[in-house]
């Protein structure tokens, strides 16, 4: 069982309410399972930065790609299909 994952929050500079929100909820899992020993870094990213189209390419905000590997984008995430997408990958 993998016990690290990276969470990359992509989304604009300055964050959309969307963008926000996601990155809250994204937080908020992160702290829940960290209780239970899983060390979940979160990071945002810029979706119009150079570095971030080369990674995942063109992007619908926000987007969320765990372990590098793009997830769902174009929806505002809840914490509980953030805590779902998370345990699929454990």
């Amino acid at each position: 069982m993998k016990n690290m994952i990276t969470i990359d929050i992509i989304g604009v500079k300055p964050p959309c309410p969307r963008c926000k929100r996601t990155e809250e909820n994204a937080q908020k899992v992160a702290e829940r399972l960290a209780q239970k020993g899983v060390k979940i870094t979160v990071t945002k990213l810029d979706a119009t930065a150079k570095e971030t189209t080369e990674k995942y390419g063109v992007v619908a905000t926000p987007a969320i790609a765990i372990d590098r590997v793009l997830k769902i984008m174009g929806k505002e995430l809840g914490a509980r299909v953030i805590e779902r997408l998370i345990l699929k990958e454990l």
